[in-house]
């Protein structure tokens, strides 16, 4: 009794962040029933995550721009814009995979440079100055592709971001073997993790939840981890695309909570003026997490192009919204300051999952809009009542 009495009570004090994993696991759960477990099948799960993995990258990139309370709407054709870029270099240039890579990365950094420049510098409305950005990459999209309407790519390297698969050293029963020891590798980091999380904390005289409360938070969160990677494992095992979103996650969760400049960036988000007074220069922060959405965004438009393996004239069409969506269902708040990567993500899964259950099960285009805007609306509402209850 007493367990379950703290087990509630940590969730009610950390409803934001469990929120949205007990969110996706419900939606999931329905999902596989009404498609008599056809949702949950290796090549369903492999293929959710590979569709959403352009937007999971934007995700993250968002995530750090509310947070310091401001938008980007460009980001969407500029991610369609490098991605046809990307393919140019391939197809009319003919430079190695090795080289476009960094080069549409470097591209990316400069044009989110260029919006943090606008906003922290000359002061131009976060939302004026990437509308700009918006019609801006538009046009330059459909003047990159206005001779063939598609650019196919046939580079097998650069096609396998978006399709391929790590390597496998050997199968076990049938089950990708590197991608079990990658599985088994996260699960032992994460445990790590949480006990000199946990060690850290006693240290220095803070709370922690009891000792069975934490074995059994490692518990689930291990068996998580370990069913994910079991399912991924029965087809063709971890994506390079699923490669690329766990090192995006891990280096964005280092650098928001790790690092001065993660704590600089929260700061800014939770009060700008106070930030400032403290010896904060939120110009540069600005500065900097745009730089930083703009290469997000680059890497954006490789997946997508290499996914699609060719780059379009609609390429990055709604990109920005979904991103957007995906930031707010993961948790952020729309008053600044409030944020994580791993609920950018988690929130990116939740819209794909939402997208292809409902495509399994047959629903029209129509009704699919509706109801993630009806998710995306709860989501906001539910970050205004946990404020208003906090304050």
């Amino acid at each position: 009794m007493k367990l379950l009495k703290e087990a509630k009570a940590l969730l009610k004090h950390n409803i934001r962040d469990y929120g949205m994993y007990i969110a996706l696991l419900v939606i999931m759960l329905i999902f596989t029933i009404l498609t008599d477990g056809l949702f949950m099948s290796s090549r369903n799960i492999s293929n959710l995550i590979d569709s959403s993995g352009y937007i999971a990258v934007l995700a993250v990139g968002v995530m750090l721009v509310i947070v310091i309370r401001h938008i980007d709407l460009s980001i969407g054709f500029l991610a369609g814009f490098l991605g046809a870029i990307a393919a140019i270099l391939l197809v009319q240039f003919n430079l190695p995979v090795f080289l476009v890579i960094p080069i549409i990365l470097i591209l990316g950094m400069l044009a989110g440079s260029v919006t943090g420049f606008l906003v922290a510098k000359v002061g131009i409305p976060a939302f004026v100055a990437t509308l700009a950005g918006w019609l801006i990459y538009r046009g330059a999209l459909l003047q990159a592709t206005e001779r063939s309407g598609t650019i196919n790519v046939n580079n097998e390297a650069f096609n396998a971001i978006g399709n391929g698969y790590i390597p496998s050293i050997s199968q076990v029963g049938g089950l990708h073997l590197l991608s079990l020891m990658i599985g088994a590798a996260a699960i032992l980091y994460y445990i790590y993790s949480m006990i000199k999380n946990r060690k850290n904390k006693i240290k220095y005289s803070f709370d922690v939840v009891s000792n069975p409360l934490f074995i059994i938070q490692l518990v689930l969160v291990s068996s998580l981890i370990g069913y994910v990677t079991w399912i991924l494992a029965g087809y063709n095992g971890f994506s390079w695309t699923m490669i690329i979103i766990l090192i995006v996650l891990v280096v964005y969760h280092f650098i928001t909570t790790k690092t001065v400049l993660g704590r600089h960036i929260y700061a800014v988000g939770s009060n700008p003026e106070a930030a400032h007074l403290s010896g904060i220069n939120v110009s540069k922060i600005t500065f900097i997490v745009f730089g930083s959405m703009g290469m997000l965004s680059a890497l954006s438009g490789i997946l997508f192009t290499s996914r699609l393996q060719s780059a379009t004239t609609t390429a990055g069409t709604l990109f920005e919204l979904d991103a957007i969506a995906a930031a707010f269902v993961g948790g952020v708040s729309a008053a600044g300051g409030v944020g994580k990567v791993t609920g950018a993500v988690i929130g990116a899964v939740v819209m794909a999952t939402l997208v292809n259950g409902m495509n399994l099960l047959g629903v029209g285009i129509a009704s699919q809009y509706m109801i993630r805007g009806g998710v995306l609306a709860l989501a906001v509402i539910f970050d205004v009542m946990t404020r208003r209850q906090r304050a």
